[in-house]
């Protein structure tokens, strides 16, 4: 059987792959696995690269599990977005390598992390729960707000505009684009910088950057998971 997530340690880099199925759907199983890889990273002391499969990044939740009942949909955000507040606060730096489409919480992950690296082509980023019929949770919203342009906030969230990787530079999901054949060298190349960073200025200065925001995520994600009675 296939690893859904790969770890692969190299000159002090950590490259986390999601290889599952294909819309790279994160599931419990998925998230548990990004988890562990990221105990790793930091037991390794190495910056970290996220990345997916050619031409997906991932296109959200597994439905399979999101459609079992608003029950086992509230668990799995619950772990998702206690997955994103943790890429949020990581101690080390985290770069996303985003090989296509990121929708829903694919798009989330490239609003959580350091540095997003996107390819050129036909691809489709955003937030699409409004289009899809669910409400926005609370700890969506402010995962958007923080991360997102102004401008596109309102456009991504309430309108759940889909953009180009071109137009997702100019929203805030990515923070460059190269053409699919570079990615990874330009990911790389990027880590390799992030690593002459003073990793505990790193650590401390993006703890205070992020304290209100990530003291509001607890929040948050708590209130989302009362919403159906679960406090985990």
């Amino acid at each position: 059987m296939t690893e859904l997530v790969s770890y692969e340690l190299n000159d002090g880099v950590a490259t986390v792959t999601i290889a599952n199925g294909k819309a790279n759907a994160l599931s419990h199983e998925v998230f548990e696995a990004l988890n562990a890889a990221l105990d790793r990273a930091e037991q390794d002391k190495a910056v970290v690269i996220l990345t997916g499969q050619m031409g997906i990044f991932s296109g959200g939740y597994d439905l399979k599990e999101m459609q079992k009942g608003p029950e086992a949909a509230t668990a799995l955000v619950t772990v998702g977005s206690t997955f994103t507040r943790r890429l949020a606060g990581f101690p080390l730096p985290v770069i996303a390598a985003c090989n296509g489409h990121a929708i829903a919480k694919g798009a989330f992950v490239l609003l959580s992390v350091d540095y997003r690296i996107g390819t050129e082509g036909p691809f489709k980023l955003g937030l699409n729960e409004v289009a899809i019929g669910m409400t926005m949770h609370h700890a969506g919203l402010e995962i958007a707000r923080h991360r997102l342009a102004p401008a596109h906030f309102y456009r991504s969230v309430v309108n759940a505009e889909i953009y180009s990787p071109e137009g997702a530079i100019a929203a805030g999901f990515l923070d460059e684009i190269v053409p699919s054949s570079e990615l990874m060298a330009r990911a790389n190349e990027q880590a390799q910088q992030l690593r002459q960073l003073n990793m505990r200025a790193h650590k401390e200065t993006k703890r205070k950057a992020k304290a209100d925001y990530l003291a509001l995520l607890d929040r948050c994600i708590e209130m989302d998971a009362q919403n159906l009675g679960l406090s985990g």
